[in-house]
């Protein structure tokens, strides 16, 4: 017994040969647009000048009723009558003989696209590229305008028009003053890191013009429309209820609202206009000018196209000579959304947009109305409001004001002779 005991401590003692075990580990594949492009013939290309979505599919070998299929069924998700000329697309192509496309990925812009996956049955949705955001804050001091001081500090031009649509209703920008300051914190939109994608919303701001300091901070009121507007450090809104005019840029104010307007073509005879004209070229935006709900979206008689909206119960407005129309009855349109654009239907001798404004059923004259001031936060929010805002203003506070650069000063060179 005490030998069998020795010979298993022996044996125990002696080594035993490791074996290494090896395992693979595969990495999955990388996918771009939610698919692996190892697996297709892939052709980077953009829509060039006559080109259609029907045409290059058919180019790529696919079956009309495919096509036919993407153009009548997914109309609202892709419509292939819009495809723009200079936007870049995907063709995936499969890696047999027969080469045909199996898949195309259209860019709608730097973030959004479109996928029409034709390897089963035709189908097209909608999907984003990961998008970093990232803060960034800015403070300057106006020395020539706002475009000026922005493109000096490296910021992006919609972030000037962001501010001048945040402070439409309180500063004249076409006046600001030198000396004037501003800060602003937003945020940068980044796809993998590097490539710049605009900027995100205005988080918070500040503007102090003629001394009077005015913050801006973003708030939702009603979360059922998922309205959001700014108020300043007061909890007062920041805009106001209706704008001027229902185009933001390059118009002009051809007719106004007259009641005793007599024409020569008819006699001079007395026919009221009702309405504000504003000229503008042919596929100008329209906007609202305020929140509403649209009760009409048709066309009829010398109206042409237009689009009729009711604001509450004491206002609506109505715009007409549309080119097209850009909501339909029942929509729910924000102040400042682009209703249709500047066309020439029903009876007009050129592009405009005829503005009509009712107030208790009766149209006025909308630069002459004293029109009211949007409503303030509701107390019920007001302590919420304040509460939202405070880490927001105390780091708005901090921002430091940047100087304008020093003009350089000029040399006096002379030659001798």
């Amino acid at each position: 017994m005490t030998l069998m005991v020795l010979v298993s401590c022996k044996q125990a003692k002696e080594p035993v040969d490791e074996v290494a075990i090896v395992e693979t580990i595969e990495k999955p594949p990388v996918l771009h647009y939610g698919f692996n492009l190892e697996e297709f013939n892939v052709v980077h290309d953009t829509v060039r000048s006559g080109d259609s979505f029907g045409e290059l599919m058919l180019r790529n070998k696919v079956d009309y009723p495919k096509i036919a299929a993407i153009s009548e069924n997914y109309r609202d998700t892709f419509d292939v009558r819009k495809i723009k000329i200079g936007n870049p697309y995907l063709i995936l192509k499969s890696k047999d003989t027969s080469e045909a496309a199996k898949v195309f990925i259209y860019q709608d812009d730097r973030i959004n696209y479109t996928v029409v996956d034709l390897r089963d049955s035709a189908v097209a949705y909608k999907s984003k590229r990961k998008v970093k955001l990232v803060e960034r804050e800015v403070g300057g001091i106006i020395d020539n305008n706002l475009s000026v001081t922005m493109d000096n500090l490296g910021v992006d031009y919609s972030v000037t028009i962001g501010l001048s649509e945040i402070y439409a209703w309180t500063i004249d920008f076409f006046k600001l003053e030198k000396g004037d300051k501003f800060k602003v914190i937003f945020d940068e939109r980044y796809i993998n890191d590097s490539i710049y994608a605009g900027r995100g919303r205005i988080k918070a701001a500040y503007f102090e013009h003629k001394g009077r300091p005015i913050y801006a901070f973003p708030y939702v009121t009603d979360s059922v429309n998922n309205i959001l507007d700014y108020y300043d450090q007061e909890a007062n809104n920041l805009r106001s209820t209706f704008l001027r005019a229902p185009i933001k840029f390059g118009y002009r104010l051809s007719s106004r609202y007259n009641l005793n307007r007599r024409i020569a073509y008819y006699g001079y005879k007395v026919r009221p206009h009702k309405g504000t004209d504003y000229a503008a070229p042919i596929g100008t935006p329209i906007i609202a000018t305020a929140d509403g709900t649209v009760e009409e979206s048709t066309r009829r008689g010398g109206n042409g196209k237009y689009v009729k909206i009711k604001h509450n119960s004491i206002y609506s407005t109505q715009y007409l000579h549309m080119k097209a129309q850009n909501v339909k009855r029942g929509d729910f349109v924000r102040q400042g959304d682009v209703i249709g654009w500047i066309g020439m239907t029903g009876n007009t001798g050129g592009p405009h947009v005829c503005y009509r404004f009712w107030k208790n059923g009766r149209q006025v004259d909308p630069l002459r109305e004293e029109l009211p001031s949007a409503e303030p936060i509701v107390d019920s929010l007001r302590i919420q409001y304040m509460e939202h805002i405070e880490p927001l203003r105390a780091q708005l506070d901090c921002i430091e004001f940047m100087e304008p650069a020093p003009e350089p000063e000029e040399t006096l060179i002379t030659y001798n002779q």
